[in-house]
């Protein structure tokens, strides 16, 4: 616990920063929900034959998990790209389920003799909707919000994966590092601010259905509420100067160089940049550079040739980055220098395995194949440079399917016996921390993966002191350097910014 405290000392200002982001998401995605929902429930209730598809449309987007649905929204014009934007979409169509049928629910609950009596006095619809039937249903539409408000502070965690911030930051931050006090530092006060929603709405509700006038301290909670969570909307929609966006995929050593990306350009092109680290998979990144969603973030040079570009697999370094270049050019973005480090994929077995066996290539793995088991990444299964070729070329048949599993999380998996075999990354640092063993690829199956900075041209063409700023690493990141700086965060469970920040001090004292 004393951990958890200090890394909030620590980052305080992220901290708040963050909890911003993450009410404000809450507080507008309900908003909308109460605002489309409400009219879609009286509709339910009056008109059945038109709300029902309606309400059967948003139960069945209720079925669809998070992370499919950011999937299905991401390509959309106008609600798609990484950001709040996409995420807001999605929180929408979740919380818009609780609010129809608790609306539909409140209005076929009245009484029918009041409604006769409504009618008697004269009232036309629309008056006796606003003064008889919203008034009494009101108690059960507040419970409809309730929910939805409860489950978007839980949903918005997951928008971190596209780029949209909030707390959820914290949490895949922590698993991409296997750290449990980064992962509290964003799931406790998630689950903290839950019950803070949750209470104060279910006051509001249990006033509503007691018919009763709210008391002092509610009206003072909700007249506080309203007050954070029109700051908190404010402060995230209010326009500032042009930031720059930088992007980072989802695994350790993606979250450093997009870290060192942020801080060159900050430290010597003195602009400010935004950080929308952990958005996922090359695809996810690829897509937001080609949107404008971001600016730049890092990329590899045949993962770009085979993943992005669908092009054939080809060996010569340089041949593939010259590729690569026209291939973004033609795209409307520009590739830097490489970095310095090629970051090849790494077949990987326990030390202890490979000493007792003697195994140092891949062309020996296929005596063991047979009775070994096998956990990959989902893009080496699916990637062209990826699990089917290296099978065909070295003839591997493992014992039973590759397990698909996150990249961090399988070096752990690996070296505790739960599988035999996994493809990592040859500058990671836990492949040392985890006593693990990298197989020759003596058949040459993998492309060159150079580490190469990827920019917006047009972002480029307005400030070209980026380029100037991020040439300054061009050979300067060494494999070397990057496994220390990988191993300094997954083993010694530093932080990334504070990694980073050491490194660009050794290169400006010259060591």
């Amino acid at each position: 616990m004393a951990s958890l405290f200090h890394f909030w000392s620590l980052h305080a200002s992220e901290l708040w920063t963050l909890l911003g982001q993450h009410v404000a998401l809450v507080v507008v995605s309900t908003a909308a929900a109460v605002a489309v929902g409400v009219p879609v429930g009286i509709i339910a209730a009056r008109r059945p034959r038109v709300g029902a598809p309606i309400a059967a449309a948003a139960s069945i987007i209720q079925t669809v998990p998070s992370l499919a649905l950011f999937g299905f929204l991401l390509p959309l014009p106008l609600i798609g790209g990484v950001g709040a934007r996409t995420a807001l979409a999605a929180l929408v169509l979740y919380a818009l389920l609780p609010v129809i049928r608790t609306t539909a629910a409140g209005i076929r609950s009245i009484d029918s003799a009041i409604l006769e009596a409504a009618d008697a006095m004269g009232m036309t619809t629309r008056q006796r909707l606003t003064k008889v039937e919203l008034p009494l249903a009101l108690p059960a539409i507040m419970a409809g919000v309730r929910v939805s408000a409860v489950v978007g502070v839980g949903t918005v965690t997951i928008a971190a994966a596209i780029g949209a911030g909030g707390l959820g930051e914290y949490i895949y931050r922590g698993l991409s590092m296997v750290d449990a006090t980064v992962i509290l530092a964003g799931a406790v006060p998630v689950a903290a601010l839950a019950m803070v929603v949750d209470g104060g709405l279910l006051v509001i509700e249990r006033a509503l259905s007691a018919r009763r006038p709210l008391s002092r301290i509610t009206r003072v909670v909700a007249a506080a509420a309203a007050v954070v969570a029109g700051a908190a909307v404010a402060i995230a929609a209010t326009p500032g100067t042009e930031r720059i966006v930088v992007g980072s995929k989802n695994f350790t050593e993606q979250v450093i160089l997009g870290e060192l990306m942020a801080q060159t350009i900050e430290r010597y092109a003195a602009l400010p940049v935004d950080r929308r680290l952990n958005l996922g998979g090359t695809f996810i990144c690829d897509r937001a550079t080609q949107s404008g969603d971001i600016d730049l973030y890092v990329e590899y040079s045949g993962t770009a040739l085979t993943a992005v570009f669908k092009q054939p697999v080809q060996r010569d370094p340089s041949v593939v980055l010259e590729e690569v270049r026209r291939l973004y050019a033609d795209s409307g973005r520009s590739m830097l220098m490489p970095l310095g480090f090629n970051n090849t994929f790494a077949i990987l077995v326990r030390e202890a395995d490979a000493r007792a066996r003697g195994l140092t290539r891949l062309s020996q793995l296929a005596e063991y194949a047979p009775g070994w088991r096998a956990a990959f990444g989902y893009e080496f299964l699916e990637r062209p440079d990826g699990f089917r070729g290296l099978a065909g070329v070295y003839g591997l048949r493992f014992r039973e399917q590759p397990r698909v599993m996150d990249l961090t999380l399988m070096y752990r998996a690996l070296a505790e016996g739960q599988v035999d075999v996994a493809a990592g990354d040859a500058t990671a640092g836990l492949i040392d921390a985890l006593n693990l063993s990298i197989l020759e690829d003596d058949r040459q199956y993998f492309p060159p993966y150079d580490a190469v900075p990827v920019v917006h041209s047009s972002t480029l063409l307005r400030h070209p002191e980026i380029g100037a700023a991020i040439a300054r690493l061009s050979g300067r990141v060494t494999g070397d350097v990057m496994r220390r700086m990988n191993y300094d965060v997954d083993a010694r469970r530093l932080d990334p910014a504070a990694v980073v920040s050491t490194f660009l001090d050794s290169l400006d004292r010259g060591v």
